[in-house]
């Protein structure tokens, strides 16, 4: 299993980077899982990151389930496009908040065909 070394300490991820024990996560770990993304070149993570990050981590904690995007932004009180505007892509985001790999139901709710 690969690991990420940050700041001194080790972060097991699986083969594509997401967390393997959504335990581990915390701030730093949020901040090297980002640097892994190409999201940002030094920590800390910006607050309104950190909101997004957060509020995703407690809904996947309550509900066993991906948030559906804009229902993100607005339950942190940012712009509907927050998502876009600070990861590029929900799955950067479901990946730095140390999620699990989503499902293929997930996958296709976030990028559906056109």
């Amino acid at each position: 299993m690969p690991t990420i070394e940050h700041s001194g300490f080790k972060i097991e991820v699986d083969d594509e980077g997401y967390l393997v024990r959504f335990e581990d996560w915390n701030e730093k770990v949020a901040c090297a899982l980002a640097e892994r993304e190409g999201i940002l070149n030094q920590c800390p993570l910006t607050e309104e990151r950190m909101n997004i990050l957060k509020f995703m981590r407690d809904y996947y904690k309550k509900f066993d389930s991906f948030p559906i995007v804009p229902a993100v932004c607005k339950n942190v009180h940012q712009p509907k496009n927050c998502l876009s505007e600070q990861f590029l892509d929900p799955l950067q985001a479901w990946k730095v908040a140390g999620l699990p790999k989503p499902t293929t139901e997930v996958f296709a709710h976030i990028h559906p065909k056109r």
